[in-house]
Parts: C-alpha cells; structure tokens; sequence
C-alpha cells in the first residue's frame, strides 16, 4: 500500500484561534508541513453584484465548495501537488489567482464547517476543535475584520448577529464530536506540545 501523508483538521468558530494555531504548528516545520484554509475555499459569485455579496449568509455549509476542497485535499493526501483557490475577502468572491499548496508529510487545514462534510472527515487522520469563550471570540473577529478586511465595526456586528452565532450555534459547535481533542483556545500550550510532539514523530519517520 503506498504511504499516504497525514492530515491533521483544525476545527472551532470564528475567532477561536484555531488559524493561529495551524500557523503555528506550520511554522515549527517549515518545509515539512502545508497549510490551508476551508476560507479559500468559499464559492465564486462572481455573477452577484457586490452589495449583494456583503449581505450573504458565509457561516452556513452551503457558503462552501467542499467537493472542490474534498479532491484537493485528496490528491495532497496521495502526495500530489495542488493549486489552492484564493478567497478576496475585500470583494467577497474568488480570486483569479491560485496558490500552489506542497503535497507535505503533514497537511494542516482549518475551518469553521471543516468537520461537518462526512468526506472530509474520513480523509482527515487527526481532528481538533478548538473551543473558546464566545466574547473572546467575537472580540478578536473585530479586531481581524477591521484591521485585514476593510469592515466597519456595525458590519462586524451586524453580520454576527444575523449570521455568524446562530450558524454557530446550528452547524460549528455540533462537530465537535466528530474531535478527537478538543483544546481551549485561550490556553492552548500545553494542546501545542502534544500535537507537535506527535506531528514530530510522524515527519521523522517518513
């Protein structure tokens, strides 16, 4: 049987840290792990017009592309190269432009609805939700909007209200069954040492 890479999904809501997190375990390996995000993987809407883009629901399954993001996570598992979408946050629909993701011994991928495809699941070797307060969450989801996504305060808020917690609520805290750790996200250390640990040991035996 040919050696397959290992797939580590990092699942929780928005603003959670569960972003930072995979950064950072990608950053400890560089060269030996590949990171992606389910963000890039929003559909295009390119045929919307823009106003009313903003006012879509991007907290729902629905928001998604998960056969796309289901085949390219397939061909990094068998060792193949891929060109990842790229999402404008700014315009709210898909880039022109693709990135081109490295087929790693350790594939990282983080996403609110990542664990609620059944086929991502089953593809995915190791699973983490990360669980963090709701006010802490909403509060660094402002703080990001603002400062990399050129939102306004009342449009955080409003589409927090109208979309994010109740498609939180309906759709990312169910998965977190589907976890095989669930870590806090405010104190996240001690989940960093034994995930690093483990990622070590499966690099250093490929």
């Amino acid at each position: 049987m040919a050696h397959e890479n290992f797939i580590i999904g990092i699942a929780g809501g928005s603003g959670s840290g569960k972003t930072t997190f995979a950064k950072r375990l990608g950053d400890s390996y560089e060269g030996k792990v590949s990171t992606i995000s389910c963000d890039n993987y929003y559909r295009a809407q390119d045929d919307i017009p823009l106003e009313k883009r903003k006012t879509r629901n991007y907290d729902s399954p629905e928001a998604f592309d998960f056969d796309l993001m289901f085949r390219q996570l397939s061909a990094l598992k068998r060792g193949e190269d891929m060109e990842c979408p790229v999402y404008d946050y700014v315009k709210h629909t898909r880039s022109s432009e693709t990135v081109t993701v490295k087929s790693n011994p350790v594939i990282i991928i983080d996403g609110i609805l990542l664990f609620t495809d059944e086929r991502l699941r089953g593809l995915i070797d190791l699973k983490i939700y990360v669980e963090t307060d709701a006010d802490e969450r909403i509060i660094r989801r402002i703080d990001r909007d603002i400062r990399e996504r050129g939102r306004t305060m009342d449009s955080v808020v409003s589409q927090y209200l109208a979309t994010v917690k109740p498609m939180h609520n309906e759709f990312v805290e169910p998965t977190k069954r589907y976890a095989d750790i669930i870590i806090n996200g405010g104190l996240g250390e001690a989940a960093f040492m034994v995930v690093s640990s483990a990622m070590e040991r499966i690099i250093s035996g490929v």
